[in-house]
Formats: C-alpha cells, sequence, structure tokens
C-alpha cells in the first residue's frame, strides 16, 4: 500500500475529498452525510465549499448469522436496495422483522441526531451524499434512491476510498467523485491511519455547530 493511497484521518480525507468538488462552492447545493463516520468527512466537505451539512440515515441488512454481510439496506421509510441473489435464500419473515427493526433505528438515529433542525427538504436541490468510504454501496445506493424520491434535482455520491464495483454499480444511478479506488478492497478502515468509531454525541456536535 503506498503512502498515497493512505489518509491520515476522516478530517484529512474530508479536505483533500472537497478539492475534487470545488465547482459547487458555495452553490445552492446541500451536503448529506451517512452517520456516523461520514459526518467527520462531510462536516470539512461542507466547511470548505461553504454547504450547508445535513444527514441522510440509511441501514444495512445482513444476512441471517452473519450481519456484517450485507444483503440490503434500507432508509428511515424502510425502502429498500437489494443483493437479490443474496436476498432469495433468505426467510421472508425473518427478513419482515429484520427491515421492521433496522427502520425503527434508522427512524432514531435521525430524530437523535438532527434534534431541532426541522424537516430535511430535498425538492429541487444538488444534493452531494458523503461517506468515509463504500465497500459493497449497498447502503449507498439506498441514500440515492431516497434523495430521489424526496425530489432531488442532481445527486452527487463523494467518497475518498471506494470499490471500484462500488464505483461501477453507482455511476449507474449517481454521478460519482472519488479519491482512490484500490485494486484490492476489503474494508474501509484499511485506508486510514486513524479510524476510530465515531459516537452519536461527535455526529449531534457536528450538525450542531
Amino acid at each position: 500500500m503506498s503512502s498515497s493511497t493512505i489518509f491520515k484521518d476522516r478530517i484529512e480525507a474530508g479536505k483533500r475529498l472537497a478539492e475534487v468538488l470545488s465547482e459547487f462552492k458555495n452553490s445552492d447545493a446541500i451536503v448529506l452525510a451517512l452517520p456516523r463516520g461520514g459526518v467527520v468527512v462531510a462536516k470539512e466537505v461542507a466547511r470548505e465549499l461553504g454547504l450547508p451539512l445535513d444527514i441522510i440515515v440509511t441501514r444495512k441488512i445482513g444476512a441471517p448469522g452473519n450481519d456484517e454481510y450485507a444483503i440490503g439496506a434500507i432508509d428511515i421509510t424502510g425502502a429498500g436496495v437489494w443483493n437479490e441473489a443474496e436476498r432469495a435464500y433468505v426467510d421472508p419473515k425473518w427478513l419482515e422483522h429484520k427491515i421492521e427493526s433496522e427502520k425503527k433505528e434508522a427512524m432514531r438515529r435521525f430524530e437523535t441526531y438532527r434534534k431541532g433542525m426541522g424537516a430535511l427538504n430535498l425538492k429541487n436541490k444538488t444534493v452531494i451524499i458523503v461517506d468515509d468510504g463504500i465497500a459493497t454501496g449497498l447502503t449507498m445506493q439506498a441514500a440515492v434512491a431516497y434523495s430521489k424520491r424526496e425530489g432531488a434535482l442532481k445527486v452527487v455520491v463523494a467518497v475518498p476510498v471506494a470499490s471500484t464495483e462500488s464505483v461501477r454499480t453507482l455511476k449507474s444511478v449517481a454521478e460519482v467523485r472519488f479519491l482512490e479506488t484500490p485494486i484490492f478492497f476489503s474494508a474501509v478502515g484499511e485506508w486510514y491511519e486513524d479510524f476510530p468509531q465515531v459516537s452519536d454525541e461527535e455526529v449531534i456536535s457536528a450538525l450542531a455547530s
């Protein structure tokens, strides 16, 4: 792994990501972060570009017995995107309960993080969706779909690092900006020297300031 493909931390990654989004500086666009890790990156992007910061909450649906392996992702309404080949093997009743559980958690986070911020209005807006990296891309696909349903005029996906496969898939539904697409990609955290867990408190603080 060469030093050119490692980010010191999410803050540095956000500053660098803002450079490839410079045409949106001081525009009427809005930066939407995928919490929690994406909020730290997005805060830097929003600051550098002089844009408002908000969040969009999606939840991964992990496979039965292996929660890390995503078979889909949903937004706060419960609408989702799926790896249909994997979904076909899952018990429908189990999936129904899982979706309901993750939908509740998505809404809890949305309401907790955005306390006092009012409704999220994306109608006719250019939306820049930011995360700290993309592995499978399912949660980001769910975020793109949600933004479009909420009336976004243009959707731009922006991440410091992503798998080549996820970029290819996302390009079919949104404009995609990225800094690195490593050939061998297993986990987002591998591409950061410092990649701590981000707390609910940090997210709330970032959105409030």
